[in-house]
């Protein structure tokens, strides 16, 4: 029997990961965040007022066994200078399947099956009015994940509007898990809309799978400015009830000096360092490996070589 993994997140992070890790004889649940109001998604939720799609379109187009070319049409957007502009060809697809069916989780399903994923995409809710709250260092309150992603101050605290009703397959998942697995991506908007709901949070508490973070490769403007691997593990605990993080996979690969130059310059992203006395006091495991790789002229991490390490651990004992 594979064993059962957990992935939670949201983004292009989560997608990566996926990618990579499908390749493995592991059972994959990917839990997935639903407040994203900004682009195709935000406008489909303005008018349908339905649950954010287009992140869930991404994992699923990168959990998807069929041929490429049905992948790129997923994730077409139009270019008009119609209603269509913007959209992506896949949120209009699982947009209309929640018209259908009146269910997100029905309408991943459905997709799931017309593309060939074997594995489980889950929203973190089906709320359609899910909304991140964020404050910033100053005190002020921003509301709407796009709105926190574009705050041009830090962000220090997160949080939702109305306490979301957790997707029930969700935290029978994680009780059922072999390994949870947080994935890279902003921890902000990705990762923490999933911690912080307090059902998650009990299940985490109760589930005997072990914890894993995937560091990024480099800081998030507003978010974790110069922070180490350390800080963002820091971050997470922070935000965690009672269980906190028993692993951490982290890029040790040095990026070259114009890249990162660029990343500083243009992105305000900065390389985020390992430091090893930093992560031995804080009494977690750190697995350090070389996982970055260049993909479309922007730093990756290496999806087979981060699935690789996943199974890896998984099989130890």
């Amino acid at each position: 029997m594979y064993k059962k993994v957990v992935v939670m997140g949201g983004g292009t992070g989560i997608s990566f990961l996926l990618r990579g890790l499908k390749d493995f004889p592991v059972d994959i649940t990917a839990v997935i965040t639903v407040s994203d109001n900004g682009k195709s998604t935000g406008k489909l939720r303005e008018e349908f007022h339905i649950p954010a799609v287009g992140d869930i379109r991404k994992v699923i187009t990168n959990l998807s066994q069929i041929d490429e070319p049905i992948k790129e049409m997923m994730s077409y957007r139009f270019k008009s200078k119609g209603d269509l502009n913007g959209h992506a060809v896949g949120n209009l697809i699982l947009a209309a399947m929640l018209d259908i069916t009146g269910s997100l989780n029905e309408s991943i399903k459905h997709l799931s099956k017309l593309l060939d994923v074997k594995h489980t995409v889950l929203p973190i809710s089906e709320d359609s009015n899910l909304t991140l709250m964020g404050e910033d260092e100053e005190g002020n309150i921003i509301e709407g994940e796009e709105q926190i992603t574009k705050s041009p101050r830090k962000i220090k605290k997160i949080f939702y509007k109305e306490e979301p009703e957790v997707t029930k397959e969700v935290i029978e998942r994680i009780l059922d898990a072999d390994l949870i697995i947080f994935s890279m991506g902003s921890i902000y908007t990705s990762i923490l809309p999933n911690i912080i709901c307090k059902k998650v949070q009990e299940a985490l508490n109760k589930t005997k799978a072990p914890l894993m973070y995937i560091c990024n490769i480099v800081t998030q403007p507003g978010e974790t400015d110069k922070y180490t691997v350390g800080d963002h593990v820091k971050l997470l605990n922070n935000y965690l009830d009672k269980r906190k993080l028993d692993v951490v996979i982290a890029n040790k690969t040095k990026i070259d000096k114009k890249i990162a130059k660029r990343y500083e310059t243009k992105e305000q992203k900065d390389p985020v360092l390992i430091n090893y006395e930093q992560i031995k006091e804080m009494n977690i495991e750190l697995i350090d490996a070389d996982l970055m790789t260049i993909e479309d002229n922007t730093l990756k991490h290496d999806s087979l070589k981060l699935g690789s390490i996943i199974f890896s651990y998984l099989m130890r004992d």
